[in-house]
Formats: C-alpha cells, structure tokens, sequence
C-alpha cells in the first residue's frame, strides 16, 4: 500500500514538473517575442528650438498577439507616440519619438516600451544641440565702404 501512495506521489509530481516546463517553455518562447529593429538612433547636430522625430519599428516574432501597455520617455522633452491596438503574430508596428531640442548641448534619452504585463525593452535618442545665435548676423559696414570705393 505504501509503495502504490509512493508512486502516486512521485507520478503526480513528475506530472506536474512537466506541466509547469511547459508552461515555462511557452511563457519564454513569447517572452522576447518583441524585437526593437533599431535600438539606437543618433539625430547628429539639431539647431536649438528645431524640434525633430525619428519613427522606430517594432516586430512580433512570437506566436501569441503583443499589448503595448506604455511607452515611457526618460525625460518630458521627449514624446513617445505608438497606435494602442495589440501587434499580431507576425506583424510590426511603429513608434514615433518626438524630441523638442530646447536645451543646447549633447543628450542621450532612453525610451522603454511596457508590454504583456510588465516585460520592458528599451532603446535610445542621442544627439547634439548647437545653440542659435539670439541676434542675427552684424551687419557688415565694409559693404558700404566697397560701394564708395567702385564710384
């Protein structure tokens, strides 16, 4: 009797260990089922007060629809814009990064995109701010010299 309970025991367990590595395996299989065709994106020198976008694109390799939950900047001077619908399996989709570029100076800002309860991916803006001149050009008083000279 003790040995059937036994066997029982161990049946029920291993059945459960093999129910739970497949639950595992599928759980991972649409884990990293985002991937981020670009990860990085460098606007190179921007004009200060010149704002500028770059469009990254997701793709579902998974088997299983994705849900963009959130798309979280690291600073308020970057805006994030991405249609809400779920990806299909298969499917791509875009997301539009906004950068105001008030401040002059280098910066790198990281995006983190929140999908199918709570996996994150993230990826980066980088670039230069030149600072605009305030006033425009001095005016060049040797033009008129030149005009006096040519008479």
């Amino acid at each position: 009797m003790v040995k059937i309970l036994i066997t029982l025991l161990i049946a029920a367990f291993l059945g459960g260990a093999v129910q739970a590595q497949q639950a595992a395996k599928q759980s991972f299989s649409n884990r990293d089922a985002l991937v981020l065709v670009e990860t990085k994106f460098d606007f190179g020198k921007i004009p200060q007060g010149k704002p500028v976008t770059h469009v990254f694109e997701i793709s579902n390799t998974g088997k299983e629809s994705l849900t963009i939950e959130n798309v979280q900047a690291s600073c308020g001077c970057t805006t994030p814009e991405w249609n809400r619908d779920p990806i299909a399996p298969g499917a791509s989709k875009k997301i539009t990064v906004g950068y105001n570029a008030a401040a002059f100076g280098p910066f790198e800002k990281a995006i983190t995109v929140f999908y199918n309860g709570g996996r994150t991916k993230q990826f980066f803006i980088k670039g230069d701010v030149w600072q605009v001149p305030a006033d425009p050009a001095p005016a060049n008083t040797s033009i008129q010299l030149l005009k006096n000279i040519n008479r």
